[in-house]
């Protein structure tokens, strides 16, 4: 019985997050809907992680095991032939037996948008935050390096936030800006409920001048969500890349 990574990329916009919850539709449920119709059999499909609801996903990772077997371009084409406007299946190959999406991934890169301008713009108002006060760049830029390594992030997390552990791995924070467009690319190995927008959230009140960049070490020591910034929107976040080892990546994407 194979196992069949997919890509899939999604508006998050009317979703209650990625995974299947009694309260809201989710992504994963019109995945599996899909899935259903053309294998003529249910999968359960395991993700590389969750998305709140709202949150986007240019590349988000997801396998299953099925019993049938068929062309890779069958479980792109196919599938998407069920699945509605807003989700979309760009790639699928086969992966070995046992493959676990979110604990065999290596890094996660996401990406936060903001547009700083006091006059909105409509077009990027799903897939963004707008943030009226003039940011100070610099300032924000020298905050972000105090995120790379591997930290406690306590403080960086939902309240009904269930992990084990705290402690997480951040590789690269990079802050870019283009006219009143700024991007927050955050890459790790692994983060917490909430984590990349209480990050941004910080990082937007150190531009504003409330917190000094040196406020994200002490966020570290003390653990306390309350000293950390707001949660920024979740429209302005989107999943870009989940990253494998090369003997997953390097598999044929398809036949």
């Amino acid at each position: 019985m194979p196992t069949v990574l997919l890509t899939i990329s999604y508006d998050g916009t009317r979703y209650a997050g990625w995974q299947v919850q009694p309260n809201g539709l989710a992504v994963q449920q019109v995945v599996e809907e899909a899935l259903e119709q053309l294998l003529k059999e249910r999968v359960q499909v395991r993700s590389s992680g969750r998305t709140d609801a709202g949150v986007h996903a240019c590349a988000m990772a997801a396998s299953f095991v099925t019993s049938r077997s068929l062309p890779l371009q069958a479980f792109v084409e196919g599938v998407n032939r069920f699945l509605p406007a807003d989700v979309a299946i760009q790639d699928a190959r086969i992966v070995p037996d046992g493959f676990k999406p979110i604990t065999m991934a290596h890094a996660k890169h996401y990406r936060y948008t903001i547009i700083n301008s006091s006059i909105r713009s409509p077009l990027d108002r799903l897939y963004s935050w707008q943030v009226r006060e003039p940011l100070d760049l610099d300032v924000m830029k020298d905050a972000a390096r105090t995120f790379v390594g591997t930290h406690d992030f306590a403080a960086f997390r939902a309240s009904n936030c269930v992990a084990k552990t705290t402690v997480r791995r951040i590789d690269s924070v990079e802050i870019t800006r283009q006219d009143s467009r700024i991007t927050i690319d955050v890459i790790g190995g692994g983060f917490l409920k909430n984590m990349v927008r209480v990050m941004v959230g910080t990082l937007v009140d150190v531009g504003k001048g409330r917190f000094e960049p040196s406020h994200i070490d002490s966020l570290f020591q003390e653990g306390d969500r309350k000293k950390a910034g707001s949660t920024a929107p979740a429209c302005g976040l989107c999943l870009i890349q989940v990253s494998y080892p090369e003997e997953f990546t390097s598999l044929p994407a398809g036949v």
